[in-house]
């Protein structure tokens, strides 16, 4: 049979336009209907496979489906996966095919049976799966789901807290320093080695002309962090990680932190920070990108410009106005805040990301790189301190 491109659908003749629908039911080569998918279709046709392609399952059987299942061995590209169905389905059809994504994947087993729960190690990749697929879980089967989330929240937490809190603490504190403290706010450590040119050898004495002390401002929030995400779907990773940083740096007082995650709107998840869990289920991973809109919201929110951190977490694929969010990057830099980007917050490094935008942002002073959870502390204390952040391979 010969073989045709099916470049353009709705301008086909009605035999190639059936040919392309059974091509896209029944999945494989050119072979059985003659058509080559290419374009949009090509990548329809991709998502159907991931999903479907492998042994038949039961799900597959009640619904006389031609495919069969191929998820089962690519558990980080989930999340992705679970994004791009909603760029080429209607709601319904992406709620079929995420029930049955849950099934390929065994997650009703493991929500299902306490012994199957108690075997697995969750990690950030089954989380964002979870996430993503939190309004097609059976009710029986969600707070099992919440439980597993809490299990990898803790264990980032139990990781990351500790170190974050004493790395961002001394940041703050170094920034906090005075040169006319009061007397008990004297840092006298610093205050020697800072005037031990005065050293008397005589009387054994330093005098001590210039004091360098502590800034009593531990009562009063001394710098704003307000972390901008992108919670597509290949960002799974990092929304977790950033939803535990959230709550971390939320619970330091001298810190007033906002938690904003984006698709193609804008949620301000602040007000749940003190439980990263209720964050997590409060994302809703996949869907579009509008990383203006979200900079624009951020942007608003911003009372004290020289004494706040921007730090967008995205793969910087924008689908909204590109040049204004650009020129929203460069007022705010030019206003004194101090914009970190991230492509990746999350031990995968560097996503696929766009490339473009990168260097257009790198041309205004932003470097964009992707950052590990363990970096992550270094990286918020160089912003803090207003020095050169520590860029990998640097």
């Amino acid at each position: 049979m010969t073989t045709t491109d099916i470049t353009n659908p709705d301008q086909q003749a009605p035999d190639q336009e059936r040919l392309r629908r059974w091509r896209l039911v029944l999945g494989g080569e050119a072979e059985g209907t003659g058509c080559r998918l290419t374009g949009r279709d090509a990548e329809i046709d991709r998502v159907l496979a991931a999903l479907y392609r492998g042994a038949p399952d039961q799900a597959q059987t009640s619904r006389g489906q031609a495919r069969s299942a191929g998820l089962g061995g690519s558990a980080p590209q989930v999340a992705r996966w679970l994004g791009d169905i909603r760029s080429y389905f209607p709601t319904s059809v992406v709620q079929l095919m995420q029930q049955d994504a849950i099934s390929r994947l065994g997650l009703d087993r493991l929500l299902l049976e306490p012994e199957m729960l108690a075997a697995v190690e969750p990690d950030v990749h089954l989380v964002g799966t979870l996430l993503s697929l939190k309004h097609a879980l059976p009710e029986t089967t969600r707070e099992t789901a919440r439980l597993v989330v809490g299990r990898v929240v803790a264990e980032l937490e139990r990781r990351l807290a500790d170190r974050t809190r004493a790395t961002l603490g001394g940041a703050l504190d170094r920034s906090a320093r005075v040169n006319r403290p009061r007397h008990r706010d004297i840092d006298w450590d610093r205050t020697i080695r800072a005037n031990l040119k005065n050293y008397l050898p005589e009387q054994r004495t330093v005098i001590p002309e210039r004091l360098v002390g502590y800034a009593r401002a531990q009562r009063a929030v001394k710098k704003e962090v307000i972390l901008c995400v992108d919670q597509s779907g290949s960002m799974a990773p990092s929304v977790v990680h950033s939803a535990v940083f959230g709550a971390v740096l939320s619970s330091m007082r001298t810190l007033d932190t906002r938690l904003v995650v984006f698709d193609t709107s804008v949620v301000d998840l602040t007000e749940q920070l003190t439980d990263p869990v209720d964050v997590l289920f409060a994302t809703q991973l996949g869907g579009g990108t509008d990383i203006n809109r979200a900079l624009a919201y951020c942007q608003s929110k911003i009372t004290r410009p020289a004494d706040t951190v921007v730090v967008l977490i995205s793969d910087l694929y924008e689908g909204g106005i590109r040049d204004q969010m650009l020129r929203r990057v460069a007022a705010m830099k030019a206003a004194g805040v101090q914009f970190v980007a991230l492509l990746a917050l999350s031990d995968e490094g560097a996503p696929a990301y766009d490339h473009a935008h990168a260097a257009a942002l790198a041309a205004l002073g932003v470097p964009a790189f992707a950052c590990t959870p363990d970096a992550f502390p270094d990286i918020m204390a160089a912003a803090l301190e207003r020095r050169p952040l520590p860029l990998p391979g640097s």
